[in-house]
């Protein structure tokens, strides 16, 4: 009886093994991306980090 050759379905499985979730690569932070506003108030906010921890560390 000869053995008959496997036949991979392709119908259920997708090759698309190595592209990442839309959800996942949006969730990322690029400063390309932010807006203008977006990139000041991000500098604002570490600046004033940064600030506070001088302070802190003074006193």
């Amino acid at each position: 009886m000869a053995e008959q050759p496997h036949h991979h379905d392709h119908a259920h499985h997708d090759h698309t093994h190595a592209a990442r979730p839309a959800s996942h690569v949006a969730a990322r932070l690029s400063l390309l991306r932010m807006s203008a506003g977006q990139r000041l108030i991000g500098a604002v906010m570490l600046s004033a980090i940064l600030w506070l921890g001088v302070w802190w560390a003074l006193t």
